[in-house]
């Protein structure tokens, strides 16, 4: 999330049923599925603001009054939500049966033992944007279907940019000159993204690393990977942009919607954000309302490596009612679903035909740019002690951003950290 979280569907044809999770063990004194794996359910997420979820899980209600859902909302903040999601499953509670989660937390929830694989035959994968489906995985076998899908985008003034007969940015050079440059004539801020010590400020910070060709960790989570000129590159380009004053001290208080209302009201020229941003972005009471754009974001060297953002809907290990919800998965992420979670609900889909639809694109006119940023964008670091991680990477950014160490120490600090880690694995 960092954010952004909803669901989609996905076409499944005959009966969808689980792979391998017949044996599944549940709470102390239970059975672990009732006789046909039949029955209500109940899907926890993180808090919806805009709104849609209900009218779509109403029409799953309509269809199948034995197996109604009963919706559960966590805060907003991913952290949290993370937080009282794995309270409840290392516990062994069944109380969840569909866990909508952030992309990130796949592998981890996955090596816990707390989600059942899924049957990858079952579900139409192929249909969805290729690198969605990664985020499911673990150990090559699918534990959860890709819900919605997010890419980090760059809004920006185009009023003020067309008056100065300048160019969105393209790379951190340009990004940097412009917000020096032409933000403090119109008295604006001039970068932002989501800085406070949060899920938020690791999705940035892999951001700025990975598109300088850097990371933290290798792919199996086991070798680390940061300390490198290029991870280094990357925690400089953000701790100097706050040395320098072009990001605002400000911002390393900003989560999404910080964020999102310092630009919406007026105080950015550029905002690092997600795709939800553009709706709430055109409305009436919006002062930005038809005066800016939306780009790729800049890397060094040009279009950055945007992080994989969205949320996955998994099956609880504990559930008893395995079968209802596999076919819940189905319907949430099934096409009809996808289109309204993009038409009502402002996230973007995980079905690649979407993004070419004529009447979305007039609807939904970044949808282009957001294809191509998701196509091109990496996932966070994967290990199993996930949680772990994305509480060094916050620390260690947080102190180099805010000038208590420099990019250099704050790089060989991470590399202790993560190595500790690591060998907890």
């Amino acid at each position: 999330m960092p954010r952004s979280r909803a669901l989609r569907r996905a076409l499944v044809a005959g009966t969808l049923v689980l792979a391998g999770v017949a044996g599944a063990c549940a709470p102390s004194g239970r059975t672990t599925d009732t006789p046909d794996g039949r029955g209500p359910l109940t899907l926890v997420t993180g808090a919806d603001l805009s709104g849609y979820l209900r009218g779509v899980l109403d029409d799953w209600d309509r269809s199948h009054p034995a197996e109604k859902v009963t919706l559960v909302e966590l805060p907003q903040a991913a952290d949290e939500v993370r937080a009282q999601m794995a309270t409840s499953l290392r516990s062994g509670s069944d109380r969840y049966d569909v866990l909508n989660i952030d992309v990130a937390w796949n592998t981890e929830f996955a090596a816990a033992g707390w989600l059942a694989p899924l049957d990858a035959a079952r579900f139409p994968t192929k249909e969805f944007l290729p690198p969605v489906v990664n985020t499911a995985t673990y150990n090559g076998r699918l534990y959860a279907l890709p819900y919605v899908t997010n890419a980090g985008l760059l809004y920006y003034r185009k009023d003020i940019l067309d008056r100065e007969g300048d160019k969105p940015p393209r790379t951190w050079s340009e990004l940097e000159h412009l917000a020096k440059t032409v933000a403090p004539k119109y008295g604006l801020d001039g970068y932002a993204g989501q800085f406070l010590p949060y899920e938020g400020l690791t999705v940035n910070a892999a951001e700025a690393v990975q598109s300088a060709g850097g990371s933290f960790l290798a792919d199996d989570g086991r070798r680390v990977t940061v300390d490198s000129p290029q991870a280094l590159k990357g925690i400089a380009f953000l701790a100097d942009g706050v040395r320098d004053g072009w990001i605002p001290k400000e911002a390393l208080t900003y989560k999404e919607e910080e964020s999102r209302k310092a630009f919406q009201d007026g105080r950015l020229l550029f905002l690092r954000n997600w795709p939800y941003v553009h709706a709430l972005a055109e409305r009436p009471d919006s002062k930005v309302a038809g005066k800016f754009g939306v780009v790729p974001l800049p890397g060094p060297d040009g279009p950055a490596a945007s992080i994989l953002g969205g949320s996955n809907l998994a099956i609880n290990a504990h559930s008893r009612h395995k079968e209802s919800a596999a076919e819940f998965l189905g319907y949430m992420t099934s096409r009809a679903v996808q289109r309204q979670v993009l038409t009502k609900g402002a996230l973007p889909p995980v079905w690649a035909d979407l993004y070419s639809d004529p009447a979305l694109v007039r609807q939904f006119p970044y949808l282009p740019t957001l294809r191509k940023s998701v196509l091109a964008a990496q996932p966070r670091p994967k290990s199993p002690r996930y949680e772990q991680v994305d509480l060094a990477i916050q620390a260690v950014m947080q102190d180099a951003m805010a000038q208590r160490e420099t990019p250099a120490q704050a790089v060989a600090r991470l590399a202790r950290e993560l190595h500790a880690i690591a060998a907890r694995h």
